[in-house]
């Protein structure tokens, strides 16, 4: 080979190399930039990019721009009024960049939104776990669950159904006759449900759901969390009973942060939760229904021990006040303390002991920011004012939990389990009154952890969206 040819064969090697590493610099950011996605956003804008309970981001038709620049503005900034968070100053301008770079790349090579097949055994401190996937089509935004008997349940769903889990499978057959719900945002329609104490006898099922007096789907009607009580007789809502719902003059218009976790404590009083609606300041409002948790009798009428009972000017089923969004509500099996689950903002997520007449503080204290980067507070204490027994910065989005009582695991016993919708966790919290000792994440990433139930058998039973589905989970 004379010297011409031998310099350009090294040229060529050069060019094919660089293309190499172009390809191989465009992958490895590609994965960066799925990392950054998954992490952060897969929870509301799906694991595909297909959307969730936030919108689709491979479209056509971008409503603030789906160029390079406005889509790093939009990640940057976030979007005033919507739960669009800013990311500047949680990512790294380098992140913001790679998961931008993702989403432009998605929308011409779908193929680097492929997912990895999840485990279906995953390894924790105590316990390998086993992982099965019992329903994983059928369910529409599933929010909660409740066991009947040892082979049924009951399972709810955001845009106002409820379906037969019979043997692990769902029957395709709804029940029918529910109320209607509407508001099928971020937080809104049918949320969760609970079964009463001798529902063996009377067959009373509570449901909570987003309402308007007008029986509008349109958002822009004033609306409020209502709670009922009714039976089911061959796939049909039947007995319909209103336990709780505000007059008209009390629904607030534009909502969002409805609750509603439901539950019976052991001396059968009933709490239920309605979030902020979008209106901070009215948590601290005791004739205002916004950021509260409540307690009632089962038939609607309340305690006579409640602290605003016999108090004018207030709503007196009121048990506690400065609630931003509780999603999670447990009985302690021993103790009988209640605890209960606050979804804060941009950060500060709680988790506090309910006590009765309490003030938790929001907006006035917070160890969170709002989803544009501002303060909402320069407060993170205050006398009188409750302090959470932990709180979690960033956000992780918290919602159900649930105390561990099965003999499947002894050595979670009172353990309490945390679900997590944005970061897709499910936490394991070893508690000692006020105190948490320890935390593990057990499971991460499949899907925003909506619902968790021990079931008759003593597995653990998980409700997830984005994906909508149903998992068992057992020690292996």
């Amino acid at each position: 080979m004379n010297r011409r040819s031998t310099l350009s064969f090294i040229y060529q090697l050069f060019l094919c190399s660089v293309g190499i590493l172009l390809l191989a610099s465009r992958s490895l950011l590609a994965q960066t930039g799925q990392l950054v996605y998954k992490t952060n956003c897969a929870g509301c804008h799906g694991a595909q990019l297909q959307g969730s309970v936030g919108p689709a981001l491979i479209k056509k038709a971008w409503k603030h721009g789906g160029d390079r620049l406005s889509i790093l503005k939009t990640i940057q900034k976030g979007i005033p009024q919507t739960e669009m968070m800013k990311f500047e100053g949680v990512l790294s301008a380098a992140q913001i960049e790679a998961v931008t770079d993702f989403i432009l790349q998605a929308q011409t090579s779908p193929e680097i939104v492929r997912t990895l097949d999840l485990p279906l055994e995953v390894n924790t401190k105590l316990y390998p776990l086993k992982i099965e996937r019992l329903i994983t089509e059928g369910l529409k935004g599933p929010w909660g669950i409740e066991f009947v008997d040892e082979n049924r349940a009951l399972i709810t769903g955001k845009f106002g159904d409820m379906h037969w889990m019979d043997h692990g499978k769902l029957d395709p057959q709804p029940i029918t006759g529910l109320p209607q719900t509407y508001g099928y945002d971020l937080v809104g329609g049918m949320m969760d449900l609970a079964l009463d104490p001798a529902y063996a006898k009377n067959g009373w099922v509570y449901v909570a759901f987003s309402h308007n007096s007008q029986k509008s789907v349109d958002k822009k009607i004033p609306g409020m969390t209502k709670l009922v009580r009714g039976k089911i007789k061959d796939h049909q809502w039947v007995e319909e009973q209103p336990l709780f719902q505000v007059p008209d003059s009390l629904e607030v218009r534009g909502g969002t942060r409805w609750g509603c976790r439901l539950l019976f404590d052991r001396q059968g009083y009933l709490y239920f939760t309605i979030g902020d609606m979008n209106q901070a300041q009215d948590s601290q409002l005791s004739f205002r229904p916004s950021g509260k948790i409540y307690r009632i009798n089962p038939d609607g009428s309340i305690p006579k021990d409640n602290p605003f009972y016999g108090k004018e000017n207030t709503l007196q089923a009121i048990y506690s006040v400065g609630n931003r969004n509780v999603e999670g509500l447990a009985q302690h099996p021993e103790t009988g303390l209640i605890y209960a689950s606050e979804h804060g903002p941009q950060g500060g997520d709680e988790l506090n002991i309910l006590k009765k007449g309490a003030n938790y503080g929001w907006p006035i204290i917070t160890y969170g920011i709002d989803y544009d980067g501002s303060k909402i507070t320069d407060l993170t204490r205050k006398e009188g004012m409750e302090q959470p027994i932990t709180y979690w910065t960033p956000s992780i989005a918290v919602c159900p939990i649930e105390f561990v009582t099965s003999s499947r695991f002894t050595k979670w016993q009172n353990n309490l389990l945390v679900g997590a919708l944005k970061f897709e966790e499910i936490r394991r919290l070893v508690i000692d009154g006020d105190q948490v000792l320890e935390q593990e994440i057990l499971l991460k990433g499949y899907g925003r952890i909506r619902d968790l139930k021990t079931g008759p058998d003593g597995a653990l039973y998980v409700i997830t969206n984005a994906p909508d589905a149903l998992l068992r989970i057992t020690p292996n």
